[in-house]
């Protein structure tokens, strides 16, 4: 199988079957070779289900994968990259506000020797106030924190070789991170510019509430990628600094006990500092057990802190072995 195209849905019925003759029309017409489409029904209950068994009817190149009940798009993303047998998986949303047009775009730039080619939406067709300016301080905050030189990582259009996504495991709220994620696994990514339409049908899933969910998961992806192999690196240093505060306002109370400022004991510096160092020592706990708990993860399952790509007159260690295997 060389294309896998993966559709995660949630009541997108009148969309299903515009978007299928879409993206066979796209591929049919390439030169991409063998291909499937993978719709994932995330929990609909507008009949959608029933109208994509119509299309794997039809079509054995469509399948189909059913979640029992509505587990989100990380789950339901990560369902459709389990199933998929392609060496490059095509994401994408199944609004038809992401164009099929694009794809052969994407897979001529991966065959530039790129691990992931992203798309940037063009000329964004969404509200302003709802979806644009919460959007722009959203990328604008993931590119400062996390260092990823890229303008927009909520755009769902993407082509990725498979074994980029063989050691990554989507949960909770982490579609909107997968860019940021594929790069800290060290990928070549480049992103450029696709097409975006207005939605026609069905309703968004979108509101200004995923804002602060995204803050709090932005938050995760960057303690994943800088400090779950040393949290003691994070929680120490912080408890340093506290220490640190700590005893210099120790010190400021007892000099100023000597001067001409009030006792120590009246003194707010000093309770200020006896709080800052029990916070200290709290955070140089929390690192220490933060370092068991880290090897525990990596030593009880055999995993390994880094992910190799190839070697050369080097047989692979058994476990990235296993990892592509799983990505075969």
């Amino acid at each position: 199988m060389r294309v896998s195209v993966v559709v995660p849905m949630k009541d997108e019925r009148e969309n299903a079957r515009p978007l299928y003759e879409r993206v066979r029309g796209v591929l049919d017409g390439s030169r991409t070779g063998p291909w499937e489409i993978i719709f994932v029904d995330d929990g609909s209950t507008d009949g959608t289900f029933a109208e994509l068994e119509k299309l794997a009817a039809t079509d054995e190149r469509v399948k189909v994968v059913r979640l029992r009940r509505n587990f989100g798009q990380s789950a339901a993303t990560q369902a459709g990259l389990d199933a998929a047998c392609g060496e490059t998986i095509i994401t994408m949303d199944g609004d038809l506000q992401n164009d099929p047009a694009d794809i052969p775009l994407l897979l001529a730039k991966l065959q530039e020797g790129y691990d992931a080619v992203l798309g940037q939406r063009h000329q964004r067709q969404d509200q302003l106030l709802v979806r644009k300016i919460p959007s722009l301080i959203a990328n604008a905050l993931i590119r400062q924190v996390l260092g990823v030189p890229f303008k927009d990582f909520g755009c769902t259009l993407r082509a990725v070789r498979r074994e980029v996504f063989a050691g990554m495991v989507l949960y909770g709220e982490m579609h909107r991170f997968i860019t940021a994620l594929i790069v800290q696994q060290g990928a070549h990514v480049t992103q450029i510019p696709v097409r975006h339409h207005r939605r026609t049908a069905g309703t968004s899933k979108y509101n200004l509430t995923r804002t602060i969910r995204v803050l709090l998961d932005l938050m995760t992806v960057k303690f994943q990628g800088s400090f779950q192999t040393r949290p003691m690196h994070l929680f120490g240093g912080m408890g340093m600094i506290c220490v640190l505060a700590g005893i210099i306002s120790v010190l400021a109370s007892a000099v100023m006990k000597y001067t001409t400022g009030p006792g120590m004991t009246q003194n707010p510096l000093f309770l200020l500092g006896a709080v800052a160092g029990l916070i200290g020592v709290q955070f140089v706990s929390l690192g220490l057990m933060g370092e068991v708990l880290t090897r525990v993860y990596y030593e009880s399952q055999g995993k390994r802190p880094y992910v190799i790509r190839e070697c050369r007159n080097l047989d692979l260690p058994p476990s990235s072995q296993a990892s592509q295997r799983r990505a075969a």
